[in-house]
């Protein structure tokens, strides 16, 4: 869409007064929602849950091979030995296999963020 044709665009709500246009707010009368609440969570449903969030996260953890993991402190995984390995012989492969483990960690400790914030955010909503 053009820049003129969002502006026309703009201008015709307006003319209209449409509410079509309102943006982060509810509607005058309080509308916008159902009407009724019918979303129930019981703790327990949220213990659950973030129970098997901490499941989770400890499989991922400890099965994941990241590129520090399984070899002791500052020492590195398996699959980053192997991509040094294979660069300390010329094989190019060594480079490409270096990346994905660097993107592979990256990705895991994304989800394993995400694990560990989801109880918060569950006791969060337990108690809104």
């Amino acid at each position: 869409m053009a820049w003129d044709e969002w502006e026309q665009l703009k201008a015709q709500a307006v003319e209209r007064k449409s509410p079509h246009m309102r943006l982060n707010q509810l509607a005058a009368d309080g509308g916008g929602g159902g009407g009724t609440r019918d979303l129930v969570v019981h703790q327990d449903d949220l213990g659950a849950v973030g129970h098997e969030a901490n499941i989770l996260y400890d499989d991922v953890k400890s099965q994941a091979d990241i590129a520090a993991a399984g070899a002791g402190n500052g020492s590195t995984g398996s699959t980053m030995q192997a991509a040094a390995t294979l660069k300390s012989h010329g094989f190019q492969t060594g480079n490409a296999l270096e990346t994905t483990v660097e993107m592979w960690t990256s990705h895991v400790k994304s989800v394993l963020q995400a694990c560990a914030h989801i109880s918060d955010h569950l006791d969060y909503t337990g108690t809104t």
